[in-house]
């Protein structure tokens, strides 16, 4: 599919600064794939959320061991 894309100069300056090695075309590409995904992604979380409850979600933590994190999973 072809259509033609205004951009303003403002956006067309970042892009340039920003694009590195690939041509703008594929720059707006790649940012209408990823958010695409970051959409869809969103929409799977919210649905499972919906079919899923706080009670569950507790007994599943009320599982897990009681005791200190590992050293690399401390802040």
């Amino acid at each position: 599919m072809n259509f033609a894309l205004r951009i303003p100069d403002y956006y067309k300056k970042e892009i340039e600064m920003l694009k590195g090695d690939v041509s703008i075309n594929q720059f707006i590409v790649n940012a209408v794939v990823e958010k695409l995904a970051t959409l869809k992604t969103l929409n799977h979380l919210e649905k499972r959320a919906l079919r899923e409850s706080r009670d569950h979600a507790l007994g599943l933590l009320g599982d897990a061991p009681d005791r200190e994190p590992r050293e690399e999973d401390r802040l």
